[in-house]
């Protein structure tokens, strides 16, 4: 038997290497999607064969993460629950694809992860492995009958005992999640949501305090609603999650600290860096603003609580995920122009919009004198949708 195991060198997927090896007698190859985690991949393959796999197969997906995943969620302004920009949830669908079809390269009969039974991803990884191979055989570590281990400080210390190479310590346990798109943090500390993040936490964005002190203007290009350059330089699309992500950092841009509600039922709380993704977010929707009728904005907007709850549930590959994909791919059609915000002491502030599709007419908008709009006509339109109150007040009067 020959097992995949998604490995990211951590606690969990470090000990479930050695776990999986001795509890199903077979052979392992560790797998690592590299979704941006920078220099957490550096050494994944000595390390991983010291713990006991094959090896380890590190797997570049930054261009296909950017342009097939974030990009066209971005573009449904997709946030969950008013905050949440789902830098973790869009990750698994491409993740969970990768795992079934290396699986398949590598003659392995199983995939196995290490998300636990109480988290959104085992969900996550899980639907997007059945919608693309109902035959596929998971062994989730963390729900397996075989699997002892209560918290992940019995995890440390069988790390410990078995000469696993971890980070993770007692005082400081708390789970991390890296891609293009943020980085997460929950667990230990943080599971008590009266305590504050400490700062030596954080990774991609400088504290408030450290941020810089001059604001910063950049402009962001976009065609049909993705993002193509920033500052007049093309860039391809892990490029330009990773030049917004270092300019944000730099002003403390895109922390947040937040209670969600997790698809399995409880709420969890989580701490996020999202630098380039809240400039990206809040500049789309400054372009949209110009260059969307009016109607078709506020039924496109009436999708995203829908959209995110998709996309955070794990429901990617879902009919319903792709048919409203289509309707928000035509939405953007038009969405094409400039957007230059300003970067300041963790803020990002909108400052100018242009595009040759605005639908903006300064000669409508205008507070002068001009030929173009005729005030009195309000009149008749104010009298119409008034119509059904004054009926309505009527009636009230009649009755009372």
């Amino acid at each position: 038997m020959k097992v995949l195991v998604a490995y990211s060198g951590g606690l969990d997927t470090s000990v479930i290497v050695k776990w999986v090896k001795e509890t199903y007698n077979c052979e392992v190859v560790a797998y690592c999607a590299d979704v941006g985690q920078e220099e957490e991949t550096d050494g994944l393959d000595e390390k991983a064969r010291k713990t006991g796999a094959l090896k380890c197969i590190v797997d570049d997906l930054n261009e296909e993460f950017a342009q097939d995943f974030i990009f066209p969620m971005m573009q449904a302004n997709a946030i969950y629950e008013g905050t949440y920009l789902l830098g973790t949830s869009i990750a698994r669908p491409l993740i969970g694809k990768r795992l079934v079809e290396v699986a398949r390269e590598e003659g392995c009969d199983a995939i196995c992860h290490g998300a636990t039974g109480k988290g959104n991803d085992q969900v996550r990884f899980e639907l997007a492995a059945y919608a693309l191979d109902p035959k596929v055989k998971i062994i989730a570590a963390w729900r397996d009958p075989n699997w002892t281990f209560k918290a992940r400080t019995e995890m440390i210390e069988y790390a410990h005992k078995h000469n696993i190479p971890i980070t993770s310590t007692a005082e400081k346990p708390y789970s991390m999640d890296r891609n293009l798109l943020h980085i997460s943090f929950e667990g230990g500390i943080l599971e008590d949501p009266w305590n504050a993040p400490k700062d030596d936490m954080y990774c991609l964005t400088k504290p408030l305090m450290e941020a810089a002190d001059d604001p910063e203007d950049v402009i962001i290009t976009f065609e049909k609603g993705v993002p193509v350059a920033v500052n007049g330089e093309k860039l391809t699309p892990a490029n330009i999650m990773r030049r917004l992500n270092k300019l944000g950092a730099r002003h403390a841009v895109g922390r947040i600290d937040i209670v969600e509600n997790r698809f399995v039922g409880m709420k969890s709380r989580g701490v996020y860096e999202t630098p380039g993704g809240t400039i990206l977010h809040i500049a789309h929707r400054a372009l949209e603003s110009i260059t969307m009728d009016k109607e078709v904005m506020h039924l496109r907007d009436s999708f995203i609580p829908i959209y995110s709850k998709m996309v955070y549930n794990g429901f990617w590959y879902a009919p319903e995920r792709e048919m409203l994909q289509v309707a928000i791919t035509e939405s953007q059609k038009y969405v094409t122009g400039d957007v230059r915000v300003k970067l300041y002491k963790g803020a990002c502030h909108v400052t100018g919009r242009r595009s040759e599709y605005s639908l903006y007419d300064d000669k409508i908008a205008s507070f002068e004198a001009e030929d173009v709009y005729d005030q009195k006509n309000a009149t008749g339109f104010i009298k119409l949708n008034a119509l059904r109150l004054s009926v309505l007040a009527n009636s009230k009067q009649r009755r009372y």
